[in-house]
């Protein structure tokens, strides 16, 4: 068994009125994380009011706003962070991506250095796992799509900060689950949760 890990496991999905297939992969790994006595924090952005970005000067001098402020705490206070959210239109629903972009601003997710054009970043020491549902094969987005929004945001967003290294868990065909494939995902999703990986 792994050493007790500060998790923060963030829902992306946006609809707040219906119960998802996320939001099932979600719960199974808090049960597996609570199971493997690993502390657990949980965002739901679909619950979060906030605006989105309209510009750089915004981005980089306006106020956070104060639904985030608990959020960019917890990304903070964790060691691991576990992003979930399903494929829309090939990337991550825009208020995800709002979400993100609100939360890792500079002076929290990285510093400006005159040296350095990248900066420096401030989230480093810390994991992460993707788990992304989709409608085509996972095969597919992997290999024909490249598996570009995910990787996009593991390097333009959470490699940009220091968070590293990134697995991810893609699932496919999610149309075609049935009861005994959404149970056997609940299964790798509460073992993922126990281990704190």
């Amino acid at each position: 068994m792994s050493d007790p890990r500060r998790i923060l496991l963030i829902n992306g999905h946006p609809d707040a009125g219906a119960h998802h297939l996320i939001h099932t992969l979600a719960d199974a790994y808090a049960e597996g994380a609570q199971a493997g006595g690993h502390a657990l924090r949980r965002v739901e952005v679909s619950a979060l009011d906030f605006a989105l970005l309209k510009s750089q000067h915004e981005w980089e001098h306006g106020e956070l706003p104060p639904a985030l402020r608990p959020a960019q705490d917890a990304i903070a206070w964790a060691q691991h962070l576990v992003l979930l959210f399903p494929l829309w239109m090939g990337d991550m629903p825009a208020m995800l991506k709002g979400f993100l972009e609100q939360v890792a601003r500079p002076g929290f997710a990285f510093h400006r250095d005159e040296k350095n054009p990248f900066g420096r970043k401030a989230l480093g020491g810390r994991s992460a796992r993707i788990v992304v549902t989709m409608g085509m094969p996972a095969l597919v987005y992997r290999w024909y799509f490249r598996a570009h929004s995910v990787k996009s945001l593991e390097r333009n967003i959470l490699g940009f900060v220091g968070i590293a290294p990134v697995h991810e868990t893609l699932i496919g065909l999610v149309d075609q689950l049935g009861t005994p494939g959404v149970a056997k995902w609940q299964g790798k999703l509460r073992a993922l949760g126990r281990q704190g990986r």
